[in-house]
């Protein structure tokens, strides 16, 4: 799954379309690398988004098309 797809899903990020331009943008790190909106994302993958001075560090459990509200936050773990 493309990581914009993913963050979108997922709810990290609310629109692709903001998940798409963060990425090409370089503000979101893949396993340590920069990763454009097209990097695929696979279970246990570990994104870093850096949203201004704060940054959030997330641990892909589960990979899914599409999810409901409520069950976005199962699909990774926040560290730190």
């Amino acid at each position: 799954m493309r990581i914009d797809k993913f963050l979108k899903v997922s709810r990290l990020i609310k629109r692709r379309a903001v998940a798409k331009e963060m990425a090409d943008k370089g503000r979101v790190l893949l396993n340590g690398k920069a990763a454009k909106s097209s990097t695929s994302v696979s279970v246990n993958d570990v994104i870093e988004i850096q949203y201004g001075t704060r940054v959030v560090k997330a641990k892909v459990l589960n990979l899914l098309d599409t999810t409901k509200k409520n069950e976005a936050s199962d699909l990774y773990e926040l560290i730190d």
